[in-house]
Parts: structure tokens; sequence; C-alpha cells
């Protein structure tokens, strides 16, 4: 059987990722192997952390299955889309006289809800989506496949910390706004004609309490008794349109 060759972005071995570092490249993600104190890898985690680039120490199986090569310990995704910092995006948005409309995924981790969030994002007139850097799903080729192309196209702002982001949002004016099923109010009574940044949260746990606590208010979908819950991709497209209305 032919083996399914390794994705493009997919860089491996120490000198390979400390060059594209130095390079200035922009990482999807870094996985180093967290048992391993040798000085090479000791020295390239110094360099991520200089960096602040996201790693992931992982056990030697998972570098194993991402990469058939001789890693030496680190494997490395490099980013298909540039990272956008979110306050350029929103001061953009101002400048054309449009209301910032900001999606925020607080962990979604499925690529396939990633992609379809996004596609969701981009129909309905988001400006653009804002993941925190760790805790995310990786964009690669699947998610840029599951979006139908969108993530080429909206801008994606990772944040190395999601809370200050939030604030950030809420000094330039927006309202955050969250989704979650622990709401009293329902979704049909979300009216938006303000800037917004509108929060999901994670597929089993929904939002964190640090995003939850930063919200302005908080909307709730109702739905038949006789299910438990939607597909966040679903909840998302629900609420993207509710607020584009």
């Amino acid at each position: 059987m032919e083996k399914k060759p390794q994705p493009k972005q997919l860089i491996y071995g120490i000198h390979a990722v400390q060059e594209a570092i130095e390079a200035g490249k922009q990482f999807e993600r870094i996985y180093i192997l967290k048992t391993d104190k040798g000085e090479a890898l000791m020295e390239l985690n110094a360099l991520i952390k200089t960096n602040r680039l996201p790693v992931h120490h992982v056990p030697i199986h998972k570098l194993n299955r991402l990469s058939r090569g001789n890693h030496q310990g680190v494997v490395a995704f490099l980013s298909l889309i540039p990272n956008v910092e979110i306050d350029e995006i929103i001061t953009r948005a101002f400048e054309a006289g449009e209301d910032p409309k900001i999606l925020v995924l607080d962990g979604i981790t499925d690529v396939r809800n990633f992609g379809a969030l996004s596609r969701s994002a981009l129909a309905f007139g988001f400006h653009a989506v804002v993941v925190p850097n760790k805790g995310s799903a990786l964009i690669h080729q699947d998610a840029v496949k599951a979006s139908a192309g969108a993530l080429m196209k909206i801008p994606v702002s990772k944040s190395i910390n999601l809370s200050r982001s939030l604030e950030a949002m809420k000094g330039f004016g927006l309202k955050v706004i969250g989704i979650t099923e622990k709401a009293s109010e329902s979704i049909r009574d979300m009216k938006i004609n303000e800037p917004v940044a509108l929060v999901l949260g994670n597929e089993e746990t929904g939002l964190h309490q640090n995003s939850l606590a930063l919200c302005d208010a908080t909307y709730g979908i109702e739905i038949s008794e006789d299910i438990d819950s939607l597909n966040v991709s679903v909840a998302g497209a629900i609420a993207m349109f509710q607020a584009s209305i």
C-alpha cells in the first residue's frame, strides 16, 4: 500500500525547526518530546519560549504518529495562514465605517467544527475569527477543506491569553456575548446593533469560566426536549445569523 504523503506544512528535526524559527516563519504548533533533557532540545525550548511560540510537550508515540522521519524529539506545523493581530482587524473595520463583528472560539478542538464555524463567520459578515494559541483545533489542510476555503479569506487571530484579548475587545467598545446552554435569555431576543465579539465554547464543556465572566450578556438556543444539545457549529451558525439581522 502506498504511504500517504506528509503535509507540506510539517517539518521535523531540531535543526530544521530552529532554522524556521530564526527565519521568522509562523508556526501553527510545535511538539517536543517531554522526557528529553538533552542540551539541543533545551536550547530549542528556550528559543521557542523567547519567541512565544505555541508548544506542546508530548510522549514519543505522539511524535512517531506525526512523522515517519528522524524527528529527534521535535515535530512542528508551519502556519497555512498568516496570524493577524486582533487590534489591527478591529481598527480596520472601524476605519471602513463598519461595526466590527468578531467570532471568538474558546477551545474548539474538532477540525470540522472549526472549519464549519469559519465558513459561517465569512458567510454572515464577521470580520475575523479569534482562537487561543493553545487548546484549539490545528489549522491544517483538513480545516481549510472543512471551511470550503473560507479560512483562506477570513482573518484568523491567535491569542496567547484569551481573557486579555476579550478585555482588549471590550476596550475597543465591543460587546462580548456568550452563547451557552446556561443562559437564561433566549437567542431570539438577541439584537445586535453595535460592535460585538460572539463567544462559543468547547464542544463538551462549553465556555471556560474566565470567558464567561467577561461576557456582557449570554444567550441560549431553545431546542426540543428530545435533543440534549446542538453541535457547536450549528449553534454558532444560528447565533451568527441572529447577530447579522
